[in-house]
């Protein structure tokens, strides 16, 4: 029997962590002046050199990628195994297709770089991984987003200014620094904390007070990261792992007259929920208020998701100006933020419209492909990852309203949480594939004698 090889892919996820920290603490970055450098930026008048130990780190990681995404894939079919799921290797391989190559080389402003293989090749290990891949890349992940989170912390007191945004006032916590850590931005902490705790919901901590500490920590960073996104979206994923996890047993309880007292309790929730939105819409006048809010400078705010729909009208323009492979990957640097007078405008937040802009129309087809598989496979293994695929997949499908969390140009922690759902997609269609061929009737074979 040929013993299967384990590899060493999981090392990329803490890898992309460490990257993206070291490159903040080398970049020596004041978050309260984030949009003037920017602006700065976009105009020519900073210089944007990178550190040159930043310049060697980020080959040995490349070079890790390389090793470690082609050992996967050359063990993967040297011992003969099948890929996990066939709908998902084909539809990753379509998009990165029309999203990365199809407009580096069909774009109106064509690039094509060597940096562009690097998710090919992640991507493609990523989708062969099997149950036991998939283990230690969501408990190396896991370990290594809390060290990530708890390294900007106790950055607090020594460099407020790398770490915290004193000068935010978008938000709805009037006064209070906005949380960035060691991540490139406050909305990037937010997105890589409600990935940590949905796999601390998924995979806890062996002690029961490190789980504790570590839930601690979690909803404390995406509370002051103040991503608006990131609440809203770890709100309905984890609505989602509760129903996933507990509505079979509860509609069981709910039949069951030895457990009444469930139900009793389910009916007073509902009651008690009912009697608040009465009071609310009577007593305090809710409607009236909200108009209010939305009538004022924040609400205006809210309602233009904080002004990205500017971002939005210029993308759909691009969009129609080259409709078939888009205006190419180059979209969205310093010089052209300087065209269009937005310096803060780093992609199109919206996947689907930066897709659109950035790719074209042929794109677009190939996201919304593999959007579908993705959503099929996510529902489709719910059960068997007890939550955790659809959780995951919901993040990101909320994540993409505002944000680009599928962007596949290069690496890094931007495509964390993506290259995750991956991992456990991959390795729940293994895990249900070995059970599936575990569960066949063996059938004797007769032989007669001559």
């Amino acid at each position: 029997m040929i013993r299967q090889s384990n590899g060493f892919l999981y090392w990329l996820f803490p890898a992309m962590l460490a990257l993206a920290a070291l490159e903040v603490l080398l970049s020596n970055r004041d978050l309260t002046q984030a949009f003037i450098q920017l602006e700065r930026e976009a105009e020519g008048a900073l210089d944007v050199t990178r550190n040159p130990i930043m310049v060697w780190v980020q080959r040995g990681v490349s070079v890790l990628l390389i090793a470690a995404s082609l050992e996967r894939i050359a063990s993967h079919f040297a011992q003969g195994r099948v890929v996990p799921s066939m709908a998902l290797t084909g539809s990753f391989l379509l998009f990165w297709l029309t999203t990365v190559l199809a407009p580096g080389l069909l774009g109106a402003h064509p690039v094509v770089t060597h940096e562009y293989a690097y998710s090919l090749l992640f991507g493609l290990a990523a989708t062969l991984s099997g149950p036991m891949d998939r283990e230690r890349i969501l408990l190396v992940s896991r370990n290594g987003l809390f060290v990530f989170m708890l390294a900007g912390i106790v950055l607090v007191p020594w460099n407020p200014a790398l770490v915290l945004d004193s000068s935010y006032s978008q938000g709805l916590l009037p006064g209070v620094p906005r949380f960035g850590g060691l991540a490139m931005h406050p909305v990037m902490m937010g997105m890589l904390s409600q990935s940590a705790l949905l796999l601390l919901w998924a995979r806890p901590f062996q002690r029961r007070w490190l789980t504790v500490c570590a839930w601690m920590l979690g909803l404390g960073v995406l509370f002051f990261a103040q991503s608006k996104t990131a609440w809203l979206a770890f709100m309905i994923s984890a609505c989602c792992m509760v129903l996933v996890r507990r509505a079979p047993d509860s509609v069981e309880r709910l039949g069951d007259p030895r457990a009444n007292s469930f139900g009793v309790l389910l009916l007073l929730g509902v009651i008690c929920l009912l009697v608040a939105v009465l009071v609310g819409v009577l007593v305090f006048d809710v409607p009236g208020m909200l108009n209010d809010f939305l009538g004022s400078s924040e609400g205006a705010q809210l309602t233009s998701l904080t002004g990205r729909d500017r971002i939005w009208i210029v993308a759909l323009e691009e969009w129609h100006n080259h409709p078939v492979f888009g205006y190419g990957p180059t979209i969205w640097d310093a010089e052209y933020r300087q065209a269009i007078a937005m310096p803060n405008a780093t992609h199109g937040h919206n996947q689907m419209i930066d897709t659109l802009a950035r790719c074209g129309t042929v794109g677009a087809i190939g996201l919304v492909c593999y959007a579908v598989v993705l959503m099929v496979l996510a529902v489709r293994f719910a059960r068997a990852t007890r939550g955790l695929s659809l959780a995951m997949f919901l993040t990101l499908a909320l994540q993409s309203i505002s944000e680009v969390p599928l962007l596949l140009v290069g690496y890094g922690a931007d495509v964390f949480t993506h290259l995750l759902l991956v991992v456990t997609l991959a390795g729940a269609a293994a895990e249900q594939r070995r059970t599936r061929v575990a569960a066949e009737p063996i059938e004797p074979v007769l032989r007669t004698a001559s």
